[in-house]
């Protein structure tokens, strides 16, 4: 993946219901969490809230522009519990092994070719802590509202499919929207 990501600077934030998220966004204060593919951080800034000044986010993205303008609310906010990197997910995350209690990939996974998927679920595997949390949100395999092509979009069943590949175990799925919906996975070993 090189340059601009296919849906940079687009985000489902402002489409999910936030509260039902949140409620269902079960990491304690002081956790560490991994928002990849971030975008212009959304998802980081709620969560570094969430987590409180004891915890720390890696808001990591390709995309440079969404990072400088994250980096820049950051600064302005005086936020001192977001750490931004500018990588390709596909290729590395530059966290250390089992260094993560949680992982959001927000509506990502659908826009990875089966390659970068394969290498970004091993990566997520290794960053995270035995028992951590991956949270997927995806678009509803819907022709309905926005959100990407039919023809990328992802299915539960097929998250679920490409994920526990990886060693880990599905916890739940909700709906988090009329157009998303969250599927929660804990790391094994």
């Amino acid at each position: 993946m090189a340059g601009k990501p296919p849906a940079a600077g687009k985000s489902s934030f402002d489409l999910i219901d936030k509260k039902r998220f949140f409620s269902l966004f079960d990491v304690p204060p002081g956790s560490t969490v991994i928002d990849l593919a971030c975008g212009t951080g959304n998802y980081s800034l709620e969560i570094a809230k969430k987590i409180g000044s004891e915890g720390i986010v890696y808001a990591i993205d390709l995309w440079a522009e969404g990072i400088e303008a994250l980096n820049i609310l950051i600064a302005n906010n005086n936020i001192t519990n977001i750490h931004t990197i500018i990588a390709d997910i596909s290729k590395e995350i530059p966290l250390e092994t089992a260094s993560a209690d949680a992982c959001l990939l927000a509506t990502v996974l659908h826009d990875l070719s089966q390659e970068a998927q394969d290498s970004s679920m091993r990566e997520v595997h290794r960053v995270l802590r035995p028992e951590g949390l991956l949270m997927i949100i995806e678009f509803k395999k819907t022709d309905k509202g926005p959100g990407p092509l039919m023809s990328i979009r992802l299915t539960e069943h097929e998250v679920a499919q490409i994920v526990t590949r990886y060693d880990f175990s599905e916890v739940s799925c909700d709906e988090i929207g009329a157009f998303n919906y969250l599927i929660k996975f804990q790391k094994n070993t």
